[in-house]
């Protein structure tokens, strides 16, 4: 396996593990499939500032990626950026979120620009939960039924790391 920035390239690969979670899954609460005219503007934010995309390739494909994105778009916040982790479904398992999250933390300190990581799980997600306290990830909190996705109310837990 090797860990990688991502190149323009990795976009369809990219783009069908992020809509395989909307369509089937409950780590994003999107509700509709991105196209690749969006997927073009999410992957122009990306590579730029204290915003790295990261992808895992393993036996010739994209397993896949990490990103840290804007947390919230006002100034105060460019120090705090959010973490995504996703794998495509034949890929998960087999160690590939551990070393792509390794990655990215370790981009964000060589880049010095950012001083805290912020995740938001889905609540019951115990992969990603587990994954994150691994790494020092701190519970901040629970926010109740802020999402509605597959006819069911969902809530979301905070955690955050500072790097």
């Amino acid at each position: 396996m090797k860990i990688r920035k991502a190149e323009h390239r990795d976009l369809q690969a990219l783009l069908d593990i992020y809509n395989y979670e909307v369509e089937h899954g409950v780590a994003t609460l999107d509700l509709q499939p991105k196209d690749m005219h969006q997927w073009e503007a999410w992957f122009a934010a990306h590579n730029v500032e204290n915003h790295p995309l990261l992808v895992a390739e393993a036996d010739g494909h994209v397993a896949g990626y990490a990103s840290l994105s804007d947390y919230r778009e006002k100034e105060a916040y460019k120090t705090t950026v959010e973490l995504s982790v996703y794998i495509g479904p034949d890929d998960r398992q087999k160690g590939i979120a551990t070393a792509l999250m390794e990655e990215i933390l370790a981009e964000a300190r060589r880049d010095g620009r950012t001083h805290t990581v912020v995740s938001v799980i889905t609540a019951g997600n115990e992969a990603s939960v587990h994954l994150h306290r691994r790494f020092g990830f701190e519970f901040c909190g629970t926010i109740r039924e802020v999402g509605v996705k597959f006819g069911r109310y969902l809530d979301i837990e905070n955690y955050s790391l500072h790097v």
